[in-house]
């Protein structure tokens, strides 16, 4: 077997969340199934290359979403620090947000523009498109008449002989 992921300590604190079935008998490899989830997530590796020690890949992976439907590790997450903190051994100095990895945006801060105040910026934004295009045109010249009458299809331009 590949060397444990989870101590006997870790595991006797483990143990009792995890939710047996209600009918069939008692998982034999709940251990190994655990710790295979623990692997996959550990090595970052795709479920199809745990290691045969962890059980059928399928079965561990299966397990895992119905832990994870469950709730099983955020019981999992509340259990450890309620341990943590019945043995005096919580340091919440070692918790950290760090809000600049996820910015919302405006909208989902709750940023309240008044209607007035829209209609203006609305205003704006299109007055500002519409000097950047009267801008554009007068760089450029007169812009191309782009007509119908105009405009040849992609056969006609190869049934031409030259320019002209």
């Amino acid at each position: 077997m590949t060397r444990s992921e989870v101590t006997d300590d870790e595991w006797a604190l483990i143990e009792p969340v995890l939710p047996i079935g209600e009918f069939g008998p008692y998982p034999k490899r709940l251990r190994a199934q655990f710790e295979g989830v623990v692997w996959r997530f550990r090595t970052g590796s795709p479920w199809r290359d745990m290691p045969d020690d962890h059980g059928a890949w399928t079965t561990v992976y299966h397990r895992f979403l119905q832990w994870r439907d469950l709730g099983v590790f955020e019981a999992l997450m509340d259990g450890v620090i309620a341990e943590a903190a019945a043995r005096g051994q919580v340091d919440l100095s070692l918790v950290s947000v760090d809000s600049t990895v996820a910015r919302a945006h405006h909208d989902a801060a709750g940023m309240v523009v008044d209607a007035e105040v829209l209609t203006a910026l609305e205003k704006a934004a299109e007055e500002e498109k519409g000097a950047h295009a009267r801008e554009e045109k007068g760089r450029r010249g007169r812009a191309p008449n782009l007509s119908a009458r105009n405009v040849k299809s992609v056969g006609e331009c190869a049934d031409d002989d030259g320019p002209g």
